[in-house]
């Protein structure tokens, strides 16, 4: 599994908007330069994030983003659904194949072989870290990682 650019792009964009976040708006200019990424595909990025309530823009000639929801309210994965979409990232493809069935719980083998359905081991193995990774990612917010950035700021202050 490997998340795309836009993603990376996203989160670090969110970032900084984040550090801004008690002062003005950000335009599309400073965001581009900070992120070292084209105008028009940040702008790409910034529209899936406005269209899902991420930020919001600001109009006018000062225009820009800004965060739409407090940045501990944003998590990460809020941000990878946005991007990347949100759909399952493993599928059992062998359902059909005599191994399936070798591999599918024996308990629901007789249960659901007459609806003809039955668990793939290695699905219930995927679906398992799947959700492992959703809730770790759920638990990570932009406001987190802007915490621990200012306390390893804090620690290299303190250390000179």
């Amino acid at each position: 599994m490997q998340f795309s650019k836009s993603t990376d792009y996203a989160l670090h964009a969110l970032i900084h908007l984040g550090q801004s976040e008690h002062s003005n708006n950000i335009g599309i200019k400073e965001l581009s330069a900070t992120l070292g990424v084209s105008e028009s595909y940040l702008s790409k990025i910034m529209s899936k994030l406005r269209q899902d309530g991420i930020v919001r823009a600001v109009p006018g000639v000062n225009g820009g983003y800004e965060l739409a929801r407090p940045a501990e309210q944003i998590t990460f994965l809020d941000v990878i659904q946005v991007i990347e979409g949100r759909q399952q990232l493993f599928e059992c493809s062998n359902s059909n194949s005599r191994q399936h069935l070798l591999l599918a719980e024996e308990g629901t083998v007789r249960d659901q072989k007459r609806q003809g359905k039955c668990e793939c081991l290695v699905a219930k193995v995927m679906n398992g870290a799947e959700q492992h990774l959703h809730q770790y990612l759920r638990e990570r917010t932009i406001q987190s990682v802007l915490d621990e950035a200012f306390k390893r700021c804090d620690y290299e202050a303190d250390k000179k």
